[in-house]
């Protein structure tokens, strides 16, 4: 993929060091919850509040947002607390309003980045705008259509773009609200190593109690920033009151972070890298060698008129190989997500030789 040319999104006042952090209320709910929460947060040091104005639901009937009457409240909030302002738009009449009001940044939600013609419209309205922009990554798991969406605004000429790692829905029951899937983000990373990446604690979450620890894992894979819902009184937010907290305990998940290093201080790392090297060369080499073995079966089931799927055979590799690697001190599902993939390509291997003339 061409590389982007991307401009840093930093604003004037905003400390470059990690993380960079945008905070405030899901909703903007009324101009008093707005301007205390606001306050509040400055007075920790947050350069940048973020607040909803327009809310895309799952189902209507709920709070759908303040709408425009919000806006002048962070205009406010600017004029106030000296902070910058960003909230989420949707629609070519968002982007066209929140422009008017001098709203600083703006980001695009997840439901909206799955959209194609929604992230265009997006990227058409902001054409001769100098601005930040942040896209969440899609609800779904697809890394090719959060980056066709950066794709979108770079086309439009917006190169001061970031990246909102918010975590992927589920349908299954689970701990976190939407599963976080860190090697997504991390191939973005690698895709496009000029583009920052802020984690979304809260709606990875969906649990005050999981902000901090979401948080330290963010920073430990080198995020750049964090965007965190922050209300003055969490537990009677219009929306999503149970991922939310005030501002202390925000200054407080803030001051526990462990902030290491992101450059290589010693040789021991280089070393135990070089390590790593040479064991994922064995491991190619291995597996290099179980597919020429894989393809000789295949051979032998064509010449015999075997059918090439045994399944009692593959039933016995998983659990004999599991419980290997559980004695190895190695996570068994781990194992068998590894050999269901080594499997499967050995399954591709066989089906080449039995079409073979």
């Amino acid at each position: 993929m061409e590389q982007m040319e991307l401009e840093s999104i930093l604003l004037p006042g905003v400390d470059p060091k990690r993380p960079i952090v945008i905070a405030g209320p899901c909703s903007a709910e009324s101009e008093e919850q707005v301007m205390e929460t606001a306050h509040g947060l400055a007075s920790k040091g947050i350069k940048i509040f973020r607040a909803g104005i327009w809310k895309p639901r799952t189902k209507p009937g709920g709070f759908e947002g303040i709408g425009v009457i919000g806006l002048p409240w962070l205009k406010k909030v600017k004029e106030e607390t000296g902070m910058y302002v960003a909230t989420e738009v949707a629609t070519k009449d968002h982007v066209f309003e929140a422009l008017k009001a001098g709203i600083d940044i703006l980001w695009i939600g997840a439901r909206t980045s799955a959209n194609p013609f929604a992230v265009q419209e997006i990227a058409d309205a902001l054409k001769g705008v100098d601005i930040p922009v942040l896209i969440k990554n899609p609800v779904n798991p697809d890394l090719e259509l959060w980056i066709g969406a950066f794709q979108r605004l770079y086309g439009a000429g917006i190169k001061r773009l970031g990246a909102i790692h918010r975590g992927f829905s589920s349908y299954d029951k689970k701990i976190y609200r939407n599963l976080p899937l860190w090697h997504i983000p991390i191939e973005l990373r690698r895709r496009m190593p000029n583009l920052p990446i802020f984690c979304d604690p809260s709606h990875i979450g969906g649990k005050r109690e999981l902000i901090a620890p979401l948080c330290q894992q963010a920073m430990d894979l080198n995020f750049d920033g964090l965007i965190i819902e922050s209300h003055r009184d969490p537990d009677a937010a219009w929306s999503d009151a149970a991922q939310q907290i005030t501002p202390d305990v925000l200054d407080y998940v803030l001051n526990l972070l462990v902030i290491r290093d992101s450059t290589q201080t010693t040789e021991n790392l280089s070393e135990l890298r070089k390590q790593i090297d040479g064991i994922d060369e064995q491991l190619l080499e291995l597996l290099a060698k179980r597919m020429r073995v894989s393809r000789e079966i295949g051979v032998y089931k064509k010449e015999h008129n075997m059918p090439i799927l045994q399944a009692p055979r593959y039933s016995e590799i998983l659990e004999k190989r599991s419980d290997m690697g559980s004695q190895m001190d190695l996570n068994p599902e781990f194992i068998k997500e590894i050999l269901k993939e080594i499997h499967e390509e050995s399954v591709r291997q066989q089906m080449i030789i039995m079409n073979e003339e």
